[in-house]
């Protein structure tokens, strides 16, 4: 009897055994059949405008059915190109994240087409105390003397010059991986050539400042910029030039009326004296 339930168990676990070995063995060939290409990634972390050469980049095993559109399949193919984006290890090697065939490498790779290329002087306060970094956008500001009409006197204004401009680059580094500030005195920015005429206009006339803001705002804003006056609320407002005189009362009513501009001299006070139907301006 028991060595019949052995027997029994024994049975089972050879059953058991061989169901396993078929799932396995069905597992394996169906993975077999898979269709797979060979693509080419990074094989190292690489930085935009570098030129990529062969120790950079290997070949690997991709399912054929979710290959990236624009990837390369042999290294050569990819040989002395120059990135126009950054790629982390293991990245797809893209045709649209490289510069066309013959770019030479460097910063002049990564820039739009129609856009140039322009630096700006900053300090730790201008370049938003490190944090414009490549890749963010900024606005950029003015403060200048405003030319007023009239032989009257220069007052400051305040006022965004340009918006949603690309830092490139700070000091002599693009490399886009570092979320650490760094203060630098110098700002590479990506502007249309008009910006660029308004840019360098802007720094021979005024201080420039640069503000930093979301990277996923894209909306324009026009501002007439802000004065002296305007920050202070400061406002040519008319005070009043009449006022009750001391004294003894007139033998005849007294009106008050503002000094006529034509007669203003000096700061005071004008009044209409009318004296048996005679009539006197005098003021004080």
């Amino acid at each position: 009897m028991r060595n019949l339930k052995a027997i029994a168990f024994f049975a089972l676990a050879i059953l058991v055994g061989l169901a396993a070995a078929i799932y396995a063995a069905g597992w394996v060939s169906q993975r077999a059949n898979l269709a797979s290409t060979k693509v080419v990634v990074a094989a190292v972390d690489i930085e935009l405008g570098s030129k990529v050469n062969p120790q950079m980049l290997t070949v690997v095993e991709w399912p054929q059915t979710s290959v990236p559109e624009g990837a390369f399949h042999d290294v050569k193919d990819v040989q002395d190109r120059v990135l126009k984006v950054g790629l982390m290890r293991g990245d797809a090697v893209l045709d649209r994240k490289l510069a066309p065939a013959g770019t030479q490498g460097g910063l002049s790779a990564v820039i739009a087409e129609g856009k140039r290329a322009m630096t700006v002087r900053v300090n730790d306060v201008v370049g938003v105390a490190g944090f414009a970094l490549p890749g963010n956008y900024v606005d950029v500001m003015i403060n200048a003397q405003q030319d007023r009409a009239g032989g009257q006197q220069a007052q400051p204004i305040s006022m965004t010059v340009l918006e949603q401009v690309l830092v490139l680059a700070v000091a002599q580094e693009a490399g886009r991986d570092d979320t650490k500030p760094r203060v630098v005195s110098a700002v590479t920015l990506e502007v249309t050539p008009g910006q660029a005429e308004k840019l360098d206009l802007a720094r021979s006339v005024g201080t420039l400042s640069l503000v930093l803001r979301n990277q996923l705002d894209k909306q324009a804003i026009t501002t007439a910029g802000v004065t002296k006056d305007d920050l202070l609320r400061l406002k040519n407002e008319v005070v009043p030039t009449t006022k009750v005189l001391s004294g003894p009362p007139a033998a005849q009513p007294v009106r008050y009326v503002p000094r006529p501009a034509a007669v203003v001299k000096a700061p005071g006070t004008c009044v209409e004296v009318i004296r048996s139907g005679t009539r006197a301006l005098e003021c004080f």
